[in-house]
């Protein structure tokens, strides 16, 4: 690539970063810094009828949490700021007049009243209205009127929008990184809204302009865009600059594989769409999930590297990422195999880490306990673990001794159960060394000398311990907990089984 790499992220605040968003950004970012490139981050508030207070502020905690941050951003090495683009409205009317003057771009004063009979009477003869070369010199434009007359009726404050003169007749042969060939006939675009008469841009004018002022190298963004690149490209030809490369990424679909996730998905399924909590709806962070094991799921939607790997730190990401090897159908979004990937990098965490993750769930609810007695209690469940909020819900027996005993697994109290509880203690109390291993083989003699077996009296011991037929290795438990809290939890379940 002769020129640097220079690509960016453009959502709107209009509310929390959806994971299609997120992906968007993080594929930008592989991009940037596999080819030593910038990744810069551009606010893209023109439209304040669906600003959001709060979502600016979001998105960039999200992008930070999740390690894939801005070179360039608002307030952060703005080289071609302003990074948001209602503060950069006072240059964008200045790129409507060049269109206006070169003849690319022409007035429509229509209202929103005559566009709606237009409609109406399309519909009527079975036809669709498209506001295009067919009929923009037949309605209320520049194209019809004179200059003296459009300039009269601007200067009197009459509403009005700037329209693209899209070419008529000819086919479009454009290059995407990922679909390859596409093509496009300009008969069937129409003239889109590049500006208003209230002084703001569409997407589409902003959009481009800031990509050209900004050095924009590649527009790398969803497959919803891929409609919209004829328009672009056109824009760049009316302006005479160069257009960037384009590649347009696949939708993430719904867990079935039919149509587009969405946020209503997420509600119905129980399973996060955003990367952090927004308002009162739990992200991927406070359901559980690690940044980078966020990252690694993401980057397997719709890419790989032509391996069977699974499994990329985010700097191996940077290093092994090809637009050419993302796919063009859509991929589905699958939450089990993200629990499973997260499940990957929970495993591979210090037990200190996680302790430290625990801790403001133990001080919530008042718990006082050593560190390393907690580290030692999250070492014994790792391997079953998925989530951070999980810990508690595995670990919670090892703070508090059960208040109610599983229904099912009391089925195995039977009749001679309290009297073997009772040796059990008997057994217990004489050990000294009160270490897994050791507890373990006492009890297992015991058993073995008087002929017990051993379901008669783990199952029970176990149920006392926990409340529960669940839990890490039994004797772990036991050696955790300590011998008189042992004794105690199986006494109080003689005395209430």
């Amino acid at each position: 690539m002769s020129k640097q790499v220079r690509v960016r992220f453009a959502p709107s605040p209009t509310g929390a970063l959806h994971i299609g968003g997120v992906r968007t950004a993080l594929f930008n970012y592989l991009f940037a810094k596999k080819n030593n490139g910038v990744f810069y981050l551009r606010i893209e508030d023109t439209d304040q009828t669906r600003f959001v207070p709060g979502a600016e502020a979001y998105i960039m905690e999200a992008l930070e949490w999740l390690g894939i941050a801005p070179d360039e951003t608002v307030g952060k090495n703005e080289k071609f700021g302003p990074y948001r683009q209602s503060e950069r409205k006072d240059l964008y009317l200045q790129y409507a007049d060049q269109l206006i003057n070169s003849g690319w771009a022409y007035y429509a004063f229509d209202t929103p009243e005559a566009l709606d009979t237009c409609r109406k009477q399309h519909e009527a003869e079975g036809k669709t209205f498209i506001y295009n070369h067919q009929n923009r010199e037949k309605l209320d434009t520049s194209l019809v009127i004179s200059l003296e007359e459009t300039a009269k009726r601007i200067a009197n404050g009459e509403h009005y929008v700037i329209r693209f003169k899209t070419p008529v007749d000819e086919t479009l042969h454009l290059k995407d990184i990922i679909r390859g060939d596409v093509k496009f006939e300009t008969n069937l675009l129409d003239d889109k809204v590049l500006f208003k008469s209230d002084g703001m841009p569409t997407y589409h004018l902003a959009n481009i302009v800031d990509d050209h002022l900004m050095e924009t190298s590649h527009v790398i963004r969803g497959e919803e865009w891929l409609p919209s690149m004829p328009l672009h490209v056109l824009l760049y030809r009316a302006f005479g600059w160069d257009a960037p490369e384009f590649a347009h990424l696949p939708l993430i679909l719904k867990p079935s594989g039919k149509g587009k996730l969405s946020k209503r998905d997420g509600e119905v399924g129980g399973f996060p769409v955003f990367p952090l909590d927004w308002r009162d709806l739990k992200g991927f962070k406070g359901e559980g999930y690690l940044p980078e094991a966020l990252v690694n799921f993401l980057s397997m939607i719709g890419w790989n590297d032509g391996t069977e790997r699974e499994y990329f730190s985010l700097e191996e990401l940077c290093q092994s990422f090809d637009l050419n090897r993302v796919h063009k159908a859509g991929a589905r979004f699958d939450i089990d195999k993200a629990k499973s990937v997260n499940h990957y990098y929970l495993s591979n965490k210090s037990d200190s880490y996680l302790a430290e993750t625990f801790q403001s769930v133990l001080d919530e609810k008042g718990i006082k306990a050593d560190r390393k007695v907690v580290e030692k209690i999250i070492s014994s469940i790792k391997e079953r673990l998925f989530l951070t909020t999980d810990i508690w819900d595995l670990t919670d027996f090892f703070f508090q001794a059960p208040t109610s005993y599983d229904e099912k697994a009391s089925k195995n109290w039977k009749e001679e159960t309290p009297t073997l509880m009772q040796e059990l203690i008997s057994v217990l109390e004489n050990i000294e060394d009160f270490t897994s291993v050791n507890i373990e083989a006492i009890v297992k003699d015991w058993l073995t000398k008087n002929e017990i077996g051993m379901g008669k009296v783990m199952q029970p011991f176990r149920l006392s311990l926990v409340g529960a037929l669940k839990g890490p290795h039994l004797f772990d438990i036991v050696e955790i907990i300590g011998k008189e809290e042992t004794i105690s939890r199986i006494q109080k379940a003689i005395a209430t089984l």
